[in-house]
């Protein structure tokens, strides 16, 4: 049925393309999220496809923990943790050695060190600046011969340890806690900082403290598995042990489980 008044008609086309033409760009808010609340403070997206173009021409800084920098980074990336109390001393080196774009990167669209970091470089008048927002395991997905993973380029994204695979060793703190009670030769490793623990087991010293190294926890993984024990790992919200999986896999464990939240969700449970 055609509208019998022409403006009316006018109005609803308008309207139409207008809804069309916000559809990309709302698409594109839930896609990257943080994307609208860093632009008003002049921080820049770069894509994948920008990314590798102009790779010759950028100075790619990965702002995570070194623990993270060493399971998987992009090929040729600088680590330069955000939580370094010299973060932006290095940030500023790295400035004067090149004129060429930083490129601030961390664990993806929801991660906002990356962007953080592009703040605080702005901040000191280090420019250009970029962030590349879409995050390590995209690169990864989309790059695999420009990643490295644990120490060696990938061949290909098959390499990544998928969700599937990753919550198949997840365990809610209940249950998590009701198993390591039911099982006495159980290895208990509690991996958080010293900062994080602070002192307090959460199984009755029956958990070991061993900071987030594969060195240090290479020899627990390894009585783990001759002795066919199962080995509970537990950090600070759930996060580093993503990471620590890699770790596991290339030891040839398989009976291993991460607590869901970590311990902000075990206290939170209580």
């Amino acid at each position: 049925m055609k509208p019998k008044n022409k403006t009316i008609a006018v109005v609803l086309s308008l309207g139409l393309i207008s809804g069309l033409a916000a559809a990309p760009s709302m698409a594109a808010d839930n896609a990257f999220p943080l994307r609208a609340q860093y632009e008003t403070v002049g921080v820049k997206p770069i894509s994948i496809e920008e990314l590798f173009a102009n790779f010759a021409n950028s100075t790619v800084i990965d702002v995570r923990s070194t623990y993270e920098f060493q399971t998987l980074h992009i090929e040729g990336a600088q680590s330069v943790p955000l939580s370094d109390a010299d973060f932006d001393q290095q940030i500023q080196k790295l400035s004067e050695k090149s004129p060429k774009t930083l490129v601030f990167y961390c664990n993806g669209t929801t991660c906002d060190k990356s962007y953080k970091a592009a703040v605080r470089a702005l901040k000191a008048g280090v420019k250009p600046v970029r962030v590349f927002d879409a995050g390590i395991l995209a690169w990864a997905q989309a790059h695999p011969t420009k990643t490295d993973l644990m120490g060696t380029l990938m061949t290909n994204a098959s390499q990544l340890i998928d969700k599937a695979n990753f919550e198949s060793h997840l365990l809610s703190p209940r249950d998590f806690y009701e198993q390591v009670l039911a099982d006495p030769n159980a290895i208990v490793l509690d991996i958080r900082d010293a900062a994080q623990r602070a002192g307090v087991s959460l199984f009755q010293m029956r958990d070991v403290h061993v900071p987030l190294d594969n060195t240090r926890l290479a020899d627990w993984v390894k009585k783990a598995n001759a002795e066919h024990k199962a080995i509970y790992f537990i950090d600070e919200t759930g996060h580093q042990v993503q990471w620590l999986q890699y770790f596991l896999q290339e030891s040839g464990t398989h009976q291993y489980w991460f607590m869901k939240g970590g311990a902000k969700a075990f206290f939170e449970t209580m």
